[in-house]
């Protein structure tokens, strides 16, 4: 199978499953920070609770359209560091927002797995890249590194 066309059936894994692969992922952050939907936490309203899975529905977009576009540097890096200074200014903590990003990586590999692709790395360079640049740190990237 030619690497556009896996491109494109990844995407289209993804399109089908995005609600899935966000509402999945916002439970899992939700369990590995609590104290998010606490009262005082960013996502502790339904208005804010609602504007994080937005966000995250956005992201997974983003990852969608670079992955069939080949690649990361698609990206508008300018457009992501608009987000993380917005993200800064609302007091939305960027480490879960990234840590958000990477779960939705795994969910979707999980998914891809299930369907049965493999040969997907490529996968990984949006989410890693956009988890990169809106945390402004590289402490994700030490954690898995199977090239």
């Amino acid at each position: 199978m030619a690497d556009g066309e896996k491109r494109v059936q990844v995407a289209g894994v993804i399109g089908t499953n995005a609600a899935e692969v966000v509402k999945t992922a916002v439970s899992q952050l939700f369990q590995e920070y609590p104290e998010l939907v606490r009262p005082g936490g960013c996502a502790y309203t339904t208005r804010r609770y609602n504007m994080c899975v937005r966000d995250m529905n956005y992201f997974l977009r983003m990852c969608s359209y670079a992955i069939v576009a080949g690649g990361a540097s698609v990206l508008d890096e300018r457009m992501l560091a608009g987000f993380r200074d917005t993200f800064n200014s609302l007091g939305i903590p960027l480490c879960p927002t990234a840590r958000s990003i990477q779960l939705m990586k795994k969910i979707v590999k999980e998914k891809l797995a299930t369907a049965g692709m493999t040969n997907i790395a490529f996968v990984d360079e949006p989410f890693d890249y956009i988890a990169r640049v809106i945390s402004e740190t590289e402490i994700l990237e030490h954690h898995h590194h199977h090239h």
